[in-house]
């Protein structure tokens, strides 16, 4: 992103200079609900994310300004300081998980901007998050690594937001590369880079901007699912402790001590971490055909199985299919709390895609999707 609008807005504030630091946004190819599973996922770092100038001040305060919001913050950094603007309680939270861990941060000025989109699903508080823990770490020479600067960022959430989030998507802003996706074990955090160049693919999101209210008792009762099954299937197979450890010859076995609603989110999860590693092998072989059926087989499986899609995202996801996108999913969480839907288009078909779907679903919803072209780049960085 252009750099313009921080720089200036950084010396209009603080009739200085500071260094410039960027980390991304992030989507995830595929490894939907496997998180709290045990299981994978496979996310990459886009294109769009936070830009942020920012320059030590030599006192016991932070002076932050919000381009996009036009909004001002001053705050100490002791526990009682917190702000009362919610952005600025991630700037706040990444400094007191720093301290808490030993780090000493002096005072600083900083103006910061971003061009992930909000509310599509894309992580733009992880990225925020990302390039404070990143640029700290770097000014302050704080000699933190990328894996304690990734749970600085989710423990900012869980701390000072209030948002029980996973690590995938910190993860995903401090370790993104250019070309690769990363492919993250959930339990172990142990993780491998799988190269992702779509040579005559776009990555496309289409973001339905339909939000329905996310019922978190909905979500809760999908972990419930799961974890009933895991604890019948623990009677005849100790070794489960979560369902990554099962498959579906186990999952059968139980079929008659569980509820059918339990077995069928059970199923989707069972097959969703096998989708992912069948997508792995692909992505090694340059396979995106083979790549794209398994995006469209984690959708039919969250809508179907997990029944976590709604309407608009169905739609855009059978608009895909009939357009010839080689592959299609609703992307996030579900519930439509994120309505968007990501998308690997064969070039000489994405024209007439994004026409017939932009087209279609403001007829058929009256309001026109957004439509977020993305690129997979790297993870924070000082610019």
């Amino acid at each position: 992103m252009d750099n313009t609008l921080v720089r200036n807005s950084f010396k209009k504030h603080f009739a200085t200079e500071g260094e410039l630091y960027f980390s991304p946004g992030r989507i995830n190819l595929i490894g939907e609900h496997t998180d709290y599973n045990g299981g994978f996922v496979l996310p990459g770092a886009i294109d769009k994310g936070i830009l942020a100038e920012i320059k030590p001040n030599g006192k016991n305060i932070v002076r932050a300004y919000s381009v996009d919001l036009d909004e001002y913050a001053e705050f100490g950094m002791n526990e009682e300081d917190k702000p009362a603007q919610s952005w600025a309680c991630y700037i706040f939270g990444v400094v007191r998980e720093i301290t808490k861990r030993g780090g000493k941060v002096g005072g600083f000025d900083t103006a910061f901007s971003g061009d992930v989109p909000l509310g599509a699903g894309l992580s733009s508080s992880a990225a925020l998050e990302s390039t404070f823990a990143f640029a700290l770490n770097d000014i302050f020479r704080l000699g933190i690594d990328k894996f304690e600067l990734a749970k600085i960022g989710q423990a900012t959430e869980h701390n000072y937001c209030g948002v029980k989030c996973g690590i995938m998507d910190q993860f995903a802003s401090v370790f993104g590369k250019s070309g690769h996706l990363i492919r993250l074990d959930c339990r172990s955090l142990e993780y491998e880079y799988i190269p992702f160049d779509p040579v005559g693919y776009k990555v496309v999101l289409i973001d339905s901007v339909v939000k329905h209210e996310l019922a978190s008792s909905a979500y809760n009762r999908r972990r419930e699912s799961c974890e009933a099954v895991v604890a019948a299937i623990q009677k005849h197979h100790p070794e489960v402790s979560l369902l990554r450890d099962a498959d579906m010859k186990m999952l059968a076995e139980v079929k008659d001590e569980v509820s059918a609603e339990d077995y069928m989110r059970a199923e989707y999860v069972i097959e969703e971490i096998q989708r992912l590693f069948d997508a792995c092998d692909a992505l090694q072989k340059g396979d995106y055909k083979t790549v794209g059926e398994k995006m469209y087989g984690t959708h039919h499986g969250m809508s179907k199985l997990y029944e976590v899609s709604c309407e608009e995202l169905d739609y855009l996801n059978d608009v895909a299919r009939e357009c010839g996108v080689t592959g299609s999913r609703v992307m996030g969480g579900g519930f439509g709390s994120a309505g968007c839907t990501i998308n690997l288009v064969p070039e000489e078909k994405y024209d007439r895609f994004i026409e017939t779907a932009v087209k279609g679903f403001t007829e058929k919803f009256g309001k026109a999707p957004k439509v977020y072209p993305v690129t997979i780049s790297d993870g924070a960085r000082k610019l």
